[in-house]
């Protein structure tokens, strides 16, 4: 169980500190593609500055999402042989396709925008910046597809203990992907669009650059107006999905444990798992219904009902995830979201009426306000694969049954405490290039490298 309990911490510290980055890489990529075409059709050297200055902050996030994410392939070798052994076959798919078409498309068309400046035609180069989001946000959907299917496994046969795959059509057509794809891409989406408005508010607060970041906090608003909007939206329908396809999770971010028609959402709640019921609640009637079908009739199964059910089909156990945790993770995400709408309509009101500069207290919460998306994002996916417990892969194998069973509590104590020190060391890296390149704003700086015996200096834009 020691073993057990330190593949998960590792493999969840590893997790969400590789997504700090993924979310930016996803919107960021978009912004940059979308100030580069303004550039190419007006001609306006601004624009040009803009996708360079925001070029460069998506250039270090990049990077550190990849040097963090290549980590996470090697778990499921070292910690989590026995799930790579049942699902293999499948799991390794899609993440294959997304390192040899996503990646690489990704990876090379970067490699074009940066070193194409005044070499490729205007047009050419700003695609090339287009097939970078593209390849962004390519290697998402693999990636969630290969999520999806732990979350709800289709087009598979178990032959011989394992699961293989039966029908590929099947697994990139998931309906758990038609909801969770969008509700993570547009989640990143938002992501980026306050990394902009909160770095232009806070350089407006300084009036530095003024035409630079008005510009810059425009694109960025408009951006996050449609994101925060849609991903609202989607994720209200994914809600009201995954009540039918996972009950359970659902039940334990409401804490519900008892069936109910109608049924009510609890606020808050002071959740007790060991007697299975709340001790204090402050809940609307009949919202939680409305919220799974919007109706305000409709029953709506609690956890005890769930469980039942469960053990009837599975066998003994206990199926409940972490209620106070999963109930909790939920309320949080959503706390961060309404921030963020009423955020963005108190931005797009007050720069309507010409009155964002002459309120430095508006321009300072935007600012502050750049770390929000950042926890809606981990609560979020901590809600997805917490609530999925005790399930590895939902309904086929608990976690329990995947992880290594030749790897010592010590070798995953060691790599824990190495990965953390090294991550932090990179974490400090990472804010301070970020810090630095923010500070100094929309100027370039040449780098100079220099070739060795042929005497030669090369300068690069950075």
């Amino acid at each position: 169980m020691t073993e057990l309990l330190l593949a998960r911490w590792q493999f969840g510290i590893t997790s969400v500190y590789h997504f700090l980055f993924v979310p930016l890489t996803l919107g960021l990529s978009v912004l940059v593609a979308i100030m580069h075409t303004i550039y190419v059709r007006t001609g306006n050297e601004t624009y040009k500055k803009m996708t360079k200055f925001w070029g460069k902050l998506f250039l270090i996030n990049f990077a550190m999402g990849v040097v963090t994410g290549i980590v996470q392939e090697f778990h499921f070798g070292m910690n989590w042989s026995e799930y790579s052994r049942f699902v293999g076959d499948i799991f390794g798919a899609p993440l294959a396709i997304e390192a040899l078409l996503a990646f690489f498309l990704e990876s090379t068309f970067l490699g074009i925008w940066i070193f194409g400046w005044d070499k490729l035609p205007k047009k050419l180069h700003a695609l090339s910046i287009w097939m970078v989001a593209v390849g962004s946000n390519l290697s998402a959907l693999w990636i969630l597809i290969a999520n999806s299917f732990m979350q709800q496994p289709v087009g598979y046969a178990i032959r011989n203990g394992r699961a293989e795959m039966t029908d590929f059509f099947a697994l990139i057509t998931n309906p758990h992907v038609f909801y969770q794809f969008p509700h993570t891409v547009l989640g990143g989406y938002v992501t980026a669009a306050f990394f902009v408005i909160g770095i232009s508010a806070y350089h407006l607060l300084r009036k530095n650059h003024p035409d630079f970041f008005r510009r810059s906090f425009k694109i960025g608003l408009v951006f996050g107006l449609v994101s925060i909007i849609l991903v609202t939206a989607v994720g209200h329908f994914q809600a009201q999905y995954l009540v039918k396809a996972q009950p359970m999770k659902m039940a334990a971010a409401e804490a519900h444990w008892e069936t109910a028609d109608p049924a009510a959402f609890a606020v808050v709640a002071a959740v007790d798992e060991k007697n299975q019921t709340n001790t204090f609640e402050i809940a609307i009637p009949r919202m939680l219904s409305f919220l799974s079908y919007n109706s305000f009739s409709g029953e709506v199964k609690g956890l005890k009902d769930l469980q039942a059910e469960a053990e009837a089909k599975y066998g003994p156990g206990n199926y409940i995830p972490p209620v106070t945790s999963v109930f909790w993770s939920f309320r949080i995400m959503v706390a961060a979201g309404a921030w963020l709408v009423l955020m963005a309509f108190v931005s797009l009101y007050l720069w309507k009426s010409g009155q964002l500069e002459a309120k430095p207290l508006a321009l300072k919460a935007l600012f502050w306000s750049i770390p929000v998306p950042y926890i809606a994002n981990s609560t979020g996916w901590y809600l997805a694969e917490v609530g999925r417990q005790p399930w590895m892969v939902y309904g086929l194998q608990k976690v329990e049954s995947a992880v290594s069973p030749s790897v010592s509590t010590g070798e995953i104590l060691t790599t824990l405490i190495g990965f953390t020190l090294v991550y932090g060391i990179l974490a400090v890296l990472d804010l301070y290039l970020l810090v630095k390149f923010i500070k100094q704003g929309p100027e370039e700086t040449p780098v100079s490298i220099d070739l060795g015996t042929s005497g030669k200096e090369v300068s690069l834009w950075t």
